[in-house]
């Protein structure tokens, strides 16, 4: 099919054509042997178009304001020149698998602008907030010349610090006014947070996140710097008035300042060059294995077999583990 090309879709989107790049990502993102393929292909030859880019990752807990905080950001970078790509990453339904995908009606000003491109992703059983198509989305985007990458994630966990595996800079959303016993089930976000946001610092309630920001700020000191060469700066932001936006692109742009300084960029991208070599392999080898026509008769004959209460779940993958065991030898 035409708009299955790899060349058509590698060209249009080179040029910056979101039709083509969003087609490009829908190939990736999917399960069928033929659309990954032909996605493969694309990604190859799109690797020496890439630009330089910021992948920036941005996380917090449901109702933070993060695609608010997201859309005024975002706005105020591609009325600067910029060319802005946002990944929102929307939870699956456990049952049905389906997304609830609406960042693009939350994002309406941010979507409509040339220079802006948003797509929501199903993140599926994918755990780290991550969908496993993002990395790929990653490139494509970087392809078709996005110089900064937004990479939203689902809510807070301790799972979802694989975000930082996928990015640059990672940025936390705190809530005005949230108590520590809210604050503290993100120790996990918070002690791999490179900078940290209080949101809705607005309606009267400017006060009270600037004390929240002070709260978080004396508490960062309390956690290992790891491989950081900055103090993590916490800031209070309105993102409906625009407030403390400068602010934190200020913060933003002395973070990268910092990492090009001590060549972590570099050795970032590298990290994240090999995750990705790993997660693909896990990825391949888990199909292949799946695929095998023994290995698939003995999962079906075992959830059979667990149905009927003659094994258990924990007998069945010992076993399970034998087979493979003797397959590979």
């Amino acid at each position: 099919m035409l708009q299955n090309d790899p060349e058509i879709l590698l060209n249009g989107l080179i040029r910056g054509d979101r039709v083509s790049l969003g087609r490009a990502i829908t190939l990736a993102e999917s399960s069928k042997t033929e659309h990954r393929e032909i996605a493969n292909q694309i990604l190859c030859k799109a690797t020496k178009h890439a630009v330089k880019s910021r992948r920036i990752g941005i996380t917090g807990i449901p109702g933070a304001g993060k695609s608010t905080f997201i859309e005024t950001y975002g706005y105020r970078l591609v009325q600067n020149g910029h060319k802005v790509a946002v990944l929102a990453v929307d939870p699956s339904g456990v049952m049905s698998k389906g997304s609830i995908l609406g960042d693009k009606t939350r994002m309406e000003k941010l979507s409509t602008h040339p220079n802006a491109f948003i797509r929501p992703t199903p993140s599926g059983n994918m755990l780290g907030g991550v969908a496993a198509g993002t990395a790929d989305a990653i490139l494509l985007c970087e392809a078709a010349g996005y110089d900064t990458i937004l990479v939203e994630t689902v809510g807070v966990g301790q799972s979802e610090t694989a975000v930082r595996e996928l990015t640059d800079l990672f940025v936390m959303l705190a809530i005005s006014g949230a108590g520590d016993e809210l604050q503290g089930i993100k120790r996990g976000i918070m002690e791999t947070a490179d900078l940290v946001v209080v949101n809705k610092a607005d309606s009267g309630n400017e006060q009270l996140a600037e004390q929240t920001a002070k709260r978080i700020q004396n508490a960062l000191h309390y956690f290992p710097a790891g491989e950081r060469t900055w103090e993590v700066q916490v800031i209070p932001v309105s993102s409906t008035l625009g407030n403390g936006i400068s602010e934190f692109e200020k913060e933003v742009d002395s973070c990268f300042t910092e990492l090009h300084k001590a060549n972590r960029l570099s050795f970032k991208r590298t990290q994240q060059d090999t995750q990705r070599f790993r997660t693909m392999i896990n990825h391949i080898a888990l199909h292949q294995i799946i695929q095998h026509p023994q290995t698939a008769a003995f999962i079906a004959e075992s959830e059979k077999q667990i149905s009927m209460g003659k094994k258990t779940g924990l007998t069945a993958a010992l076993a399970f583990e034998n087979l493979i065991r003797s397959l590979i030898r």
